[in-house]
């Protein structure tokens, strides 16, 4: 059977009456990003105007009687409404859907199918699958690679398509209807009961679906295909937005061309020339710092053995350093009888430290030395293939 969710899409508010109200359960991702199992109940309905996951469209959101709708299922010919509330069956409910993403949903879906029928129809892409993403969505075509160029054939055709104002009509045929021979389609689930829910776009396709669709083409209101990539077995990813999805990346995109206006001091169409010539400033900058590090080490290094309290154990701490400028000083000092133990970074961050000197030393005050410096931080010791250094971070 066809939901009242399939058979007017646009629909925002339905009523309805309860059948069954039975225990479940239902896993989520916590805000920890671990997993949470929520204890409720699944909610069956004469019919539903909210849409059960299926057909790389995810389900959608709305209340029963005010009481939220967390998840909505298939199962069959009918659908589990997941709500932390109990309903008594027999009840009429009013049924709203959350419309931002529904109608989201449709113009993502609508557009998957356009740009599917216009990749076959003009270079023979066909389509092995798609995900509705939360921000993009992805459709993988059959081939090893897709051109710039064909590309942008397609955005092209599928905007023109959009302003050409095509109706979306939904059909329901028979299992035994010739018509179904002529409809491209990826099979029907298992479980499927009732007639073929058929959605054409009118002279561009004709496609086996049990998702929500705009019923006309300008619902869609644009097309940006963001890219394609390699993707697996031999297949390609192309990543798109549709309608309201579109406006907002050019507003994300304007409000970081504005940042980057003010931060680089130039128009937009100098941004990529302005950056280029920060990276190579930087560079030029970290290849002079480093030679000025390495100088400094050499420096530090001799002017420790030259000190009157040269001997025993000599620290030295310094914010700015790494591993290199660490190595440069044990090396130049090279002594066998004094311990040297040396650090880089903040006081109350990440570091780096080194612990030189006799090999029978390192490895027996390693640790306490290190603990006694780092207090509350955890030592770690990288083991490394010189007997007479112990270096790591904390």
């Amino acid at each position: 059977m066809a939901f009242q969710c399939q058979r007017d899409s646009y629909a925002r508010e339905f009523t309805t009456t309860v059948v069954s109200c039975s225990p479940a359960e239902l896993q989520t991702e916590g805000s920890n990003g671990k997993k949470e199992v929520l204890s409720g109940f699944h909610v069956v309905l004469e019919d539903t105007l909210l849409f059960p996951e299926g057909g790389g469209q995810p389900d959608d959101r709305g209340t029963i009687n005010d009481i939220s709708v967390l998840r909505v299922t298939r199962r069959g010919a009918q659908a589990d409404h997941f709500t932390q509330t109990p309903l008594t069956p027999g009840t009429e409910v009013q049924v709203r859907v959350d419309w931002e993403r529904r109608f989201d949903h449709m113009q993502q879906h609508s557009g998957q199918h356009l740009i599917t029928a216009v990749a076959d129809h003009l270079f023979g892409l066909k389509t092995t699958s798609w995900e509705l993403g939360r921000l993009r969505s992805v459709i993988e075509l059959d081939s090893p690679s897709v051109t710039a160029e064909q590309v942008a054939a397609i955005e092209q055709s599928v905007n023109e398509k959009i302003r050409d104002r095509l109706p979306v009509y939904v059909r329901e045929l028979s299992l035994d209807d010739p018509g179904v021979e002529q409809v491209r389609g990826r099979g029907l689930p298992d479980d499927h009961a009732g007639p073929i829910r058929v959605v054409t776009i009118e002279s561009v396709d004709s496609n086996m679906c049990c998702g929500t669709h705009v019923s006309n083409l300008s619902d869609l209101q644009v097309i940006k295909i963001l890219g394609s990539e390699k993707g697996k077995k031999n297949k390609t990813n192309v990543t798109f937005l549709a309608g309201n999805r579109v406006l907002k990346w050019m507003e994300k995109s304007h409000s970081t061309e504005k940042a980057l206006t003010a931060l680089l001091k130039c128009g937009a169409e100098d941004h990529v020339e302005a950056v280029k010539k920060l990276q190579n400033s930087s560079k030029i900058l970290q290849k002079n710092n480093l030679n000025l590090l390495r100088d400094l080490a050499v420096h530090i290094a001799h002017s420790l053995r030259n000190s009157p309290d040269w001997g025993g154990v000599v620290t030295l701490h310094r914010k700015e350093g790494d591993s290199e400028f660490m190595n440069i000083i044990a090396n130049e000092i090279g002594s066998e009888e004094t311990l040297l133990f040396l650090t880089v970074g903040e006081e109350k961050g990440a570091g780096l430290f080194l612990l030189a000197g006799p090999a029978e030393a390192v490895e027996t005050l390693a640790p306490r030395e290190v603990c006694t410096f780092c207090e509350d931080y955890c030592w770690q010791s990288a083991r490394l293939s010189m007997s007479r250094n112990k270096s790591g971070s904390w």
